[in-house]
């Protein structure tokens, strides 16, 4: 039985990546000792996964996307959680903008690529 996601960060400062997951995020963590020191794995909460069309026609617009995986983090507040994660040191790029599947930031990840931080409009799967 699948008993949860292991999801990947690849950052060109992995050390920079892991303080801002373990300071600003606050994840708690779990460290490997067969691993090298310093390798933690984070906690990240309750997740959910959906699937995207790589191409599809909504309200008249078609949309094409390459195939990829994408992270992003759900909150129940936005603009709380927004203003929680800045007094921590967190950047973000933007304001946030209404994405009709919900209220979104983008917010910057040191030494990785930026994670979408949102309040979902849709109903949300990690609470079964």
């Amino acid at each position: 039985m699948i008993t949860s996601i292991h999801a990947l960060i690849y950052s060109d400062d992995a050390q920079a990546t892991r303080a801002f997951l373990r300071d600003v995020l606050r994840w708690p963590s779990v460290q490997d000792s067969d691993s090298v020191p310093d390798w933690p794995i984070f906690c990240s909460g309750p997740s959910e996964v959906g699937v995207h069309p790589t191409s599809s026609t909504w309200q008249g617009e078609v949309y094409t996307h390459p195939r990829h995986h994408e992270l992003s983090l759900m909150c129940d507040d936005i603009e709380a959680t927004v203003g929680q994660l800045r007094s921590r040191g967190a950047a973000f790029s933007g304001e946030v903008e209404d994405m009709g599947f919900g209220l979104a930031i983008s917010m910057r990840l040191p030494g990785a690529d930026d994670v979408l931080l949102y309040q979902p409009k849709h109903p949300t799967a990690y609470g079964l």
